[in-house]
């Protein structure tokens, strides 16, 4: 079949099936991701291969990529901006296009004027180590021409694993049978060798690189044998600091055919007593729907939420629903909650943030700053 006549959509019931596992199931390192992927699918290894870098090529999967647990890496936080409205979308270019360290950028709405609903911009940004965090965003402050921002750092982590193709059609309220796990944010220091194979292994594959021993020229731009590779990124794995092998889909913009993956993207909040947070997390994190739950301190301008999460959706009504499931069973869990709300997602683009020390150095003489300046 020649790769003008290779089924591409979604709908497709092989794509579908290699979808539901290359999303966010191959959790942690693997040396051979698409041979794990042809086994629990039950489908040849060629024809994995074939379909993925189909749908690379057409646009359905927008990047394919080992992900590393970037919280665990560099200092990390959700940014809410204040930014007058004419300056919304010009903002939302420029970190888009020109902070490699700003990663998901996202234009949010609430149903109602609510606390914290001026802050119609939102974006996830990570500074690598040895960097500060509010300074890199008071730069940004001047260049977009924002009012205010508010830096919520992840003190806890609950859900993190996209996989929009298995969330489609779940059943309302469905959730694990125990608690999800409070995972903890602690930054590792890594040596130059470290560093050298991260860079390397986290560069997205461009189609023709998806083939046999995909690792083999990562090595070779690391500088290592490819058993040094091996082990460094083994390693790497058990000190929790590799996420996962993921295909990701194109979930925001139509595809080719015009099929959507999800249409709405639904950031909730919830505000439970201090001292709860880790409890109510944990027993948020338990629902399947979720693509991302956490403990994040909103502070007075989202009236002291303390509880995020995300959910993506076909039909608002639905997602409205889970929320609902969600709220019921924190009810039924007696934990209190005297706020919450649900911020909307609308303009949307997302790329991977840069980590690394020598990049933010870079970065730093390219816009006319010294990086000593930047430092903690």
């Amino acid at each position: 079949m020649s790769s003008a006549t290779v089924p591409v959509e979604i709908t497709d019931p092989i794509n579908s099936r290699i979808l539901a596992i290359s999303e966010d199931s191959l959790q942690g390192f693997q040396r051979d991701p698409l041979g794990e992927i042809a086994r629990r699918t039950g489908l040849e290894l060629a024809m994995v291969r074939e379909r993925i870098q189909a749908m690379l090529h057409g646009g359905t999967i927008r990047r394919v990529r080992q992900t590393l647990m970037a919280t665990n890496l560099a200092p990390g936080a959700l940014v809410a901006w204040q930014v007058p409205p004419e300056k919304l979308d010009a903002a939302f270019d420029y970190l888009f296009q020109q902070d490699p360290f700003s990663g998901h950028v996202v234009i949010r709405s609430t149903d109602a004027a609510t606390p914290g609903s001026n802050y119609r911009l939102w974006t996830t940004l990570k500074v690598p180590q040895g960097f500060s965090l509010p300074r890199h965003c008071e730069y940004l402050l001047g260049k977009i021409g924002a009012e205010h921002f508010r830096v919520m750092p992840a003190k806890r982590l609950f859900v993190l694993g996209v996989g929009h193709m298995r969330r489609r059609g779940m059943t309302i309220g469905s959730r694990a049978d125990v608690p999800a796990e409070a995972m903890e944010v602690q930054v590792t220091k890594l040596s130059d060798l470290e560093w050298r194979v991260l860079v390397a292994l986290k560069r997205e594959f461009e189609p023709d690189e998806l083939g046999v021993e995909l690792w083999r020229a990562r090595a070779a731009e690391a500088e290592v044998p490819l058993p040094t590779f091996y082990e460094v990124a083994e390693d790497l794995n058990r000190r929790n600091i590799i996420g996962r092998f993921s295909t990701f889909l194109e979930h925001v913009k139509p595809l080719a055919d015009g099929e959507r993956v999800t249409r709405f993207n639904a950031l909730f909040h919830w505000a439970v007593p201090p001292g709860r947070e880790i409890e109510a997390g944990r027993e948020v994190g338990r629902h399947h729907i979720l693509t991302h739950a956490y403990w994040r301190e909103g502070g007075p301008e989202f009236r002291n939420v303390n509880v995020m999460a995300v959910a993506h959706g076909t039909d608002k009504d639905t997602v409205l629903q889970h929320k609902a499931a969600i709220d019921e069973h924190l009810r039924e869990a007696g934990i209190p909650v005297s706020y919450t709300n649900v911020f909307w997602g609308g303009r949307s683009e997302i790329k991977p943030s840069e980590i690394s020390p020598f990049v933010y150095c870079d970065w730093c003489k390219s816009v006319g700053l010294d990086p000593e300046t930047m430092r903690e």
